[in-house]
C-alpha cells in the first residue's frame, strides 16, 4: 500500500536484518520513538515479523517487513530490488539512511568438535552475509548514511564453545573499519556494536531460562546482572540516529562490564 506522505524524500528510513525478535525488534521499537520509519527483513517467521510491523504502527510509524535469507548471497539482487520498489510505493524515495546488520544465529561447539558445516554457516550468515549484503545496499543507502554492524562480546574475552562463532564476528569488526575508511568520501560513518550476554532468545534463550547461567553472567558483570533487550535497543538506536554521527570505525561494546 502507498502512503501519502508529505516528508517524501526527508523520511528517516532504516533498514534492520533480523528485526522480527530480538535485538533487532527492541532496536526497531527504539528508532520508532525517534521519529524513524522501519524495513525489517525475516528469515522465516512471517506472523512475527507481522507482529513487530503491526507495533510500529501503533508507534505511528511506516513499517514494512521482507523476506530474507542472510545465509544467501545469491538471494541478495532480488532483494535489493525489492527493496528499491517497497521504498518507491511506501515512502516515494530511492533511498534509505541506516542499515542495522543484526540478523545472525547461535552456535555452541567446542573447537576440536565444530563441523566443516556449522563453520560455513556461520560464515556464510555472520561473515559472508554482512560482506555482500552491504556491499549490495550501497547505491540504495544515502550519502551520510550510518551503518551499524553486530559482533559480540566474544571477540574481546573467550568462553569455550564459541570459537567460530567468535571468529566471525573479528571478522565483522576488522571489515567494519575497512568500510569506515572506503566509505567516507560518502559521508558514511560505520561501527560495530558488541553486546554482552542478554536475556532473549538467542541460542535458544539459554543467557535469559538457564538460571545457573544467568548467575554466572550477573556475577561477571560489573553492574551485577545480564542485559536486556532494551539495553542494547537503546545503543543502536543512538547510533544509527542519535547525535553519534561523529562516531565512527569504532567498536562500542554493550555488557554492563563483562569480564572487566
Amino acid at each position: 500500500m502507498k502512503t501519502n506522505n508529505v516528508n517524501a524524500g526527508k523520511q528517516k528510513i532504516a533498514l534492520i536484518t533480523g528485526g522480527s525478535r530480538g535485538l533487532g525488534k527492541n532496536t526497531a521499537q527504539h528508532l520508532a520513538r525517534k521519529d524513524v520509519d522501519i524495513v525489517l527483513t525475516y528469515h522465516s517467521k512471517q506472523d512475527e515479523a507481522a507482529a513487530v510491523v503491526a507495533d510500529l504502527r501503533q508507534l505511528g510509524r511506516t513499517a514494512v517487513a521482507i523476506q530474507l535469507d542472510v545465509g544467501n548471497a545469491a538471494s541478495f539482487l532480488g532483494f535489493s530490488q525489492s527493496l528499491s520498489q517497497v521504498l518507491q510505493d511506501n515512502w516515494g524515495q530511492q533511498q534509505f539512511d541506516y542499515l542495522l546488520n543484526n540478523a545472525g544465529i547461535g552456535s555452541h561447539a567446542h573447537f576440536a568438535d565444530t563441523s566443516e558445516a556449522q563453520f560455513d554457516q556461520l560464515m556464510n550468515v555472520h561473515f559472508k552475509g554482512v560482506f555482500f549484503l552491504t556491499q549490495r545496499l550501497l547505491p540504495l543507502l544515502k550519502d551520510g548514511g550510518r551503518i551499524l554492524n553486530v559482533s559480540s562480546g566474544l571477540t574481546r574475552f573467550a568462553l569455550p564453545g564459541y570459537s567460530a562463532y567468535a571468529a566471525m564476528k573479528g571478522a565483522v569488526e576488522v571489515l567494519s573499519r575497512y568500510q569506515a575508511k572506503e566509505l567516507g568520501s560518502r559521508g558514511i560513518s560505520v561501527n560495530v556494536l558488541a553486546p554482552g550476554a542478554i536475556e532473549t532468545d538467542f541460542g535458544h534463550g539459554a543467557v535469559r531460562d538457564n538460571a545457573v547461567l544467568n548467575q554466572f553472567v550477573a556475577e561477571q558483570t560489573a553492574l551485577g546482572r545480564a542485559g536486556l533487550p532494551d539495553d542494547i535497543g537503546g545503543v543502536a538506536a543512538a547510533l544509527l540516529a542519535g547525535d553519534t554521527g561523529w562516531i565512527n570505525g569504532q567498536r562500542i561494546e554493550a555488557s554492563g562490564g563483562m569480564f572487566l
